[in-house]
């Protein structure tokens, strides 16, 4: 099998205002859109974030309907402090201030019109080494 792209997609009530926030605040660009529908990316990401309208009669399997309830969009930076100062200025509420966890993870968690959790995470340590 050789895999040429890759994408996360989650159903959420309004794809344009969770596609407008990773625009606005984590530079995401946005490549494909119609009805029900936003596909972003970034060159350094190595996936698309793609934004269904929930309720979507497209949408299979039907058991998979709903919202993105549970999920992270966890991207790692090399600066979490300055993420966190920069995030901060925009005005995006921080919903998980900065924590560090003692296997080395430094992170802060904001979140979407939708309440989708978007995580930042700088490795203070090797995360191999925690293993």
């Amino acid at each position: 099998m050789r895999i040429t792209s890759s994408a996360v997609s989650l159903n959420v009530a309004d794809p344009i205002a969770s596609a407008e926030f990773l625009k606005r605040h984590y530079g995401f660009t946005e490549d494909m859109a119609a009805e029900g529908f936003v596909s972003l990316s970034r060159p350094d990401v190595g996936f698309n974030v793609i934004f269904l309208k929930t309720g979507l009669s497209t949408f299979k399997p039907e058991s998979a309907k709903g919202h993105a309830d549970g999920l992270l969009l966890a991207f790692v930076v090399e600066d979490i402090d300055a993420e966190y100062a920069r995030v901060q200025a925009e005005g995006v509420a921080i919903t998980t201030p900065i924590e560090t966890e003692e296997w080395g993870e430094r992170y802060f968690q904001t979140a979407d019109p939708n309440g989708v959790i978007i995580q930042l995470v700088q490795w203070m340590t090797d995360p191999t080494a925690a293993a």
